[in-house]
């Protein structure tokens, strides 16, 4: 017997309080994650500017950044608040048994015909109703978020119209792609019973493949208009960058990212050995120069000499057969599945008859297992954040120094201060909160490292 066997024995216990222990520590992730954003938030009055960008940042725009940031530290708390509370109800009030029944009765409106009764045909229509339901419980906060805050910043530029429409293509989308794709992650589950590790870890894989490949050139379209960028001066120096360091160019695109958002940005898109889709921002092309793109560029190019996004997928491999290898010790537990209101029936028993906070069914419900499982995985996922977002810094720190190996140390930096004054992005960040939350090191931490002079401390 594997040590995952005696461990589900173990824990396949009804005296465990499985929903005690899931709210402790729902509690505990909502005190830690919001004790750190309280520490940030008392960073956050600080006068004094970190001293490498004393004198790239005037006082007027550090005011207005330390002012954005902490809206949007209050907002996060609230919304954190509203978060915990909606799972305690979830918890307590047995939510999901009640969703269950209605996905149930949803089905039903189907000819006789087409009706399937499987649970996994039953988890789909769960999911459909439980996906619905949050998209309408999360719009306050969403609208307030764009229409409130983004908008007294000066960053939002969205219509009430194209957020609707973004929102019904979102749910669209994610009914007709999210749909076959969990469909088939659950029948992973119900053909290979005992073995299904190896083959949830290669179907992610390739999941993961596919939408690094498919989105950027089918999906984001659709949201977006991208342009050929024009011929000039901006698309020689890429195109002479690129042919320098071998970077398999393919196309340059021009995303109209103004018409939801002020803020910059810039990407490549493609897989590991394939030729690569440039595509940058208006915003940014718009109030940059020539060399800081290029800039900002070369530091792109540098994810891809260094194969950071090689590292990236085997890290989430690594992290997929972690979760799912210890997913084995409770995916067939039924005190697990019992204290949320779900019961595998008795042969004799129709398993259409049901109370409101009760469902019995004939076979396990995976997708209601693992999203339980995931809270009891709560202490676990927050040192794989910091563990994570630490990997995703030093590559960030790698692609900077590759970029200035080029020769454009100068035009990065001054292109990094640029959208930090641009995105209002926050100038002092808690070194706790930034190592959990941050995937990238702070203006300041860059600059450092690139070892940035200011031209006006030359003079």
């Amino acid at each position: 017997m594997s040590w995952f066997e005696s461990l589900s024995e173990l824990l396949d216990n009804s005296s465990i309080p499985w929903k005690t222990i899931v709210v402790a520590f729902s509690i505990g992730q909502f005190a830690f994650e919001n004790y750190l954003t309280y520490r940030q938030y008392k960073v956050l009055s600080k006068k004094e500017l970190p001293p490498v960008l004393v004198n790239e940042i005037d006082k007027e725009t550090f005011e207005k950044s330390e002012e954005y940031s902490k809206a949007k530290a209050k907002f996060s708390i609230v919304s954190d608040i509203l978060g915990l509370v909606e799972k305690l109800a979830i918890i307590k009030y047995d939510v999901f048994p009640r969703l269950w029944h209605m996905g149930n009765k949803l089905a039903t409106i189907l000819p006789y015909k087409y009706r399937v009764v499987s649970t996994v045909a039953q988890s789909l229509w769960f999911l459909l109703v439980l996906s619905n339901i949050s998209t309408i419980t999360g719009l306050p906060l969403a609208y307030y978020q764009h229409f409130i805050l983004e908008e007294k910043f000066g960053f939002n530029k969205l219509t009430i119209k194209l957020w609707i429409m973004d929102m019904i293509k979102g749910i669209v989308l994610g009914t007709a792609i999210g749909g076959p794709i969990l469909y088939a992650f659950l029948k992973i589950f119900e053909k290979f019973e005992t073995n299904f590790i190896w083959y949830v870890c290669l179907f992610l894989l390739i999941v993961q493949i596919l939408a690094m490949t498919l989105i950027p050139v089918y999906i984001m379209p659709l949201f977006n208009t991208f342009t050929p960028l024009e011929d000039g001066k901006l698309k020689e120096s890429i195109e002479n960058l690129a042919k320098s360091v071998g970077f398999p160019l393919d196309k340059i695109f021009v995303i109209d990212g103004s018409k939801r958002s002020s803020h910059s940005n810039a990407y490549f898109t493609g897989l590991p050995f394939t030729s690569k889709r440039i595509v940058l921002f208006d915003t940014l092309v718009d109030n940059n120069s020539v060399e800081e793109i290029t800039a900002v560029l070369a530091h792109e190019i540098g994810h891809w000499q260094k194969n950071h996004i090689l590292n990236m997928l085997f890290y989430s491999q690594i992290h997929t057969l972690a979760i799912f290898s210890l997913f084995t010790s409770v995916y067939r537990n039924l005190s697990f599945y019992n204290a949320f209101g779900f019961f595998i029936a008795d042969t004799q028993m129709d398993i259409n008859v049901h109370t409101p906070t009760k469902v019995f069914i004939d076979s396990f419900p995976i997708i209601i297992g693992f999203m339980f499982f995931n809270d009891l995985l709560t202490p676990l996922e927050c040192g794989m954040q910091f563990m994570m977002s630490l990997i995703s810094r030093l590559h960030e720190y790698q692609a900077d120094a590759y970029a200035k190996a080029l020769g454009y140390t100068q035009h990065l930096c001054r292109a990094l201060i640029e959208l930090q004054i641009k995105n209002l992005s926050t100038m002092n960040v808690d070194t706790l909160y930034s190592s959990y939350h941050y995937s990238h090191p702070t203006l300041a931490e860059r600059l450092t490292a690139l070892g940035y002079v200011s031209e006006k401390k030359k003079e």
